[in-house]
């Protein structure tokens, strides 16, 4: 069974002020981010009746997501530090 997708509070803003722009076809812009049309109309519903209370807890806010993937960056990084010192070790004991 596939895994229920989960959109961020921004993701969710964003995409209800697109399908608000004038001359916006709600089809297309639910195609373009890959979400049923239908969920954009549950959004703008639930964004007008809740405004600053909506999308609470749904998805992973922006800057988490960001400190997140530093995180995995940092230890990336040091990895790939740590693999290169130990090939030019090996290389030199090897010569």
């Amino acid at each position: 069974m596939a895994q229920r997708r989960k959109f961020s509070e921004e993701f969710k803003r964003e995409a209800v002020g697109l399908i608000r722009l004038p001359c916006a076809n709600v089809s297309q812009i639910a195609q373009d981010l890959g979400v049923g049309a239908n969920l954009l109309w549950r959004w703008r519903r639930e964004l007008d009746k809740h405004c600053k209370k909506s999308f609470v807890g749904a998805g992973v806010a922006r800057d988490e997501e960001i400190l997140a993937l530093k995180r995995q960056s940092a230890r990336v990084t040091k990895a790939r530090d740590f693999l290169r010192d130990a090939a030019a070790f090996f290389a030199k004991e090897s010569s």
